[in-house]
């Protein structure tokens, strides 16, 4: 008998209000006009995501216009409370047959799908935390197995994700400096 294969799902983190940044994140474009929510969709399908929710918040109607159709919206009800309203709701909506998510942020459009790829080369399960590195900074994208969703929930608080939780529990570190250089494009 043979064992199916895992069931990826990527998580896109675009609810907040980006106050710092002069309005929603989510209704941002590159220099070409392509929105930054079309290339953070297209990063994970490509990286091996088998689907894809994105999380909305904050213009939520205007927003949802701009997520691609092979994607899946969620609102995060309690999106004004931060990121961890976000992924609390992004880990809520994610499918059963998910053994694991790839969760990134919509602030990151030169996210590229190899990064996405290289997070998942490796065997993928219930029980896999692993996070990006940067130069040995860490950053996005994450993958968070099925075993830790419930605890990587519980402990994000605010506009703190599962940063914290991913560090106490050893999440495996993969370098992707060679790849991109991680930028956050929180300001702008």
């Amino acid at each position: 008998m043979s064992v199916p294969p895992p069931r990826v799902v990527g998580i896109v983190l675009a609810a907040g209000a980006g106050t710092r940044a002069g309005g929603p994140k989510v209704l941002r474009r590159d220099a070409d006009g392509m929105p930054w929510l079309h290339r953070a969709v297209t990063a994970l399908r490509d990286g091996g995501c088998n689907s894809v929710l994105v999380v909305l918040g904050a213009d939520a109607a205007h927003a949802h216009a701009l997520v691609p159709a092979e994607a899946t919206v969620v609102v995060a009800e309690h999106w004004a409370a931060g990121l961890s309203a976000s992924l609390r709701a992004g880990l809520t909506a994610a499918p059963p047959e998910a053994t694991a998510a790839v969760v990134t942020l919509v602030d990151l459009p030169g996210l590229p799908a190899a990064a996405v790829g290289r997070l998942l080369t490796a065997p993928v399960g219930p029980a896999t935390l692993r996070r990006a590195t940067y130069d040995g900074r860490p950053g996005h994208p994450v993958v968070i197995g099925r075993d830790h969703w419930l605890a990587a929930a519980t402990s994000a608080e605010g506009d703190r994700g599962a940063g914290r939780y991913l560090k106490d529990q050893g999440a495996e570190s993969v370098e992707l400096s060679e790849l991109w250089d991680g930028t956050d494009n929180d300001f702008g």
